[in-house]
């Protein structure tokens, strides 16, 4: 069995077309349709941090100092 990878975009009512397979009238096929999840607007930018660059201000310094009591 061969398989073929095509990408295409479901048209109105729900019909789907598929052109230029390479193969002959009459011959039995399988089709297994896998669709792909909505992009919405607030997906688009799950990470908006990557790639930005980072400063650490005094890296070295104690954190939370004001927290602690000395005895």
């Amino acid at each position: 069995m061969q398989t073929y990878h095509i990408e295409t975009v479901v048209a109105e009512e729900g019909i789907l077309t598929i052109q230029g397979l390479p193969l002959h009238c009459g011959e039995k096929v399988e089709v297994i349709v896998k669709s792909h999840p909505p992009i919405h607007m607030n997906q688009k930018n799950l990470y908006p941090l990557r790639g930005k660059s980072v400063q650490y201000k005094d890296p070295f310094d104690s954190v939370a100092e004001e927290d602690w009591e000395i005895i």
